[in-house]
């Protein structure tokens, strides 16, 4: 089966709704607008329920199918876009400074439309399709605020999916990865307070800036000299902020970070390391160490059977040739993980055309498989809830 016709004949559409939406970005936890346009058009499309606030911003609709049955299976699709200043130039390139969908959000929200409007319009399915659009899924904890506000009490589901997008240069690829597949993450804040002085006179204080120069350092030699070679992880210092004068040692020095990992064990030797490090060195310099560290995702795990279900409904839109179970691991985290700590599930990548990577502020998405997407979303549904 290739592309669902009724999807492929609204290509135009869902081009101009994704673009719409490209142009207009939000942040997470600020997606009024566009939980606005995802609220009116499923409304216009004859969704049964739309529900609004849910997480603050998320929007969840309800369809049920011809068929009778107590099976309810979701759909999950992220609509939130990053602090990143877009350097495309396209036409429909985001309006709003220093915002723009450099994920692919944006598609991922037109998708999910796209098969909300052919289950709506055909319900060709025995029991009731959930649709979940999420804020602040870039490390904001949008699904874990959804699943706070009672998301799976109010709207239960058998079983959930998801999707990326994977700018691979290769149009209508499908990968997953069956049990752990993406990294959980931490991120971290420390705060070193020494002694502020004279930049002639450094005797006179205690440099908060050379403590924190040598905790970077101690910090980025946990994972090579604590965690054996065969279980991954990551941790990476990614900013540092002291000072503001030529000839002032400053009494504060901050840095912050994250840790990607795939095994609780290895997360939390790595903390304890980090605390360690960090209370050695103020016992070294007599100086005081803040230290916050907090889980923002989930170690991502598919279940075998459902990501086995979800390629084979793929497979019926893209082809048997265009799909692959990945053994890759990914470091990169994503908070749907936290939707399948809670309900078992599959996440999947679509390959499309262009190879610039996303969070970077020349991507661009490749329109041309939105309903690629939106029919793989609408048949798994079909598939999972047959009549």
């Amino acid at each position: 089966m290739p592309v669902l016709p009724q999807i492929a004949e609204r290509i135009d559409e869902l081009t101009a709704i994704r673009r719409d939406l490209h142009a207009h970005p939000e942040l997470g936890f600020q997606e009024y607008r566009t939980s606005a346009v995802v609220q009116d058009l499923l409304t216009r499309y004859g969704v049964d329920q739309v529900h609004t606030g849910m997480g603050a911003t998320g929007v969840v609709g309800v369809i049920r199918g011809k068929g009778k049955g107590p099976r309810r299976v979701g759909l999950r699709a992220d609509m939130d876009a990053l602090p990143i200043q877009e350097a495309t130039n396209l036409p429909f390139a985001s309006r709003t400074e220093g915002v723009m969908h450099a994920c692919g959000h944006d598609a991922h929200t037109t998708m999910l439309l796209g098969a909300a409007r052919y289950l709506a319009e055909t319900r060709n399915f025995a029991g009731t399709a959930v649709l979940i659009f999420q804020p602040a899924e870039e490390g904001l904890g949008g699904a874990r605020r959804m699943m706070g506000d009672g998301l799976f009490n109010r709207f239960p589901c058998d079983e959930v999916f998801g999707m990326h997008n994977n700018p691979n240069g290769i149009p209508g690829l499908v990968k997953i990865k069956p049990g752990v597949a993406m990294a959980g993450a931490c991120f971290f804040d420390i705060v070193v307070r020494g002694v502020g002085s004279h930049a002639a006179m450094p005797e006179e204080g205690r440099d908060s800036i050379m403590i924190a120069s040598a905790l970077v350092g101690g910090l980025h030699s946990i994972v090579s000299r604590n965690i054996p070679p065969t279980k991954s992880a990551v941790l990476s210092v990614t900013r540092f902020n002291a000072g503001n004068a030529y000839n002032v040692l400053p009494d504060t020095a901050t840095i912050a970070g994250t840790v990607r990992y795939f095994n609780e064990e290895v997360r939390e030797l790595i903390e304890c390391r980090i605390k360690d490090i960090c209370a050695g060195l103020a016992n070294m310099h007599n100086v005081d160490i803040d230290v916050d560290i907090r889980n923002v995702f989930d170690v991502l795990v598919n279940d075998a059977d459902l990501s086995n279900a979800y390629l084979a409904a793929a497979a019926e839109i893209v082809g048997a040739d265009n799909i692959r179970v990945s053994d890759d691991l990914v470091t990169g985290s994503e908070d749907f993980a936290d939707m399948l700590k809670a309900i078992p599930g599959a996440y999947c990548t679509l390959g499309h055309g262009g190879t610039i990577p996303v969070h970077n502020p020349g991507y661009v998405f490749d329109d041309a498989i939105l309903p690629v997407g939106a029919s793989i979303m609408a048949r798994i549904v079909e598939k999972r809830l047959q009549i």
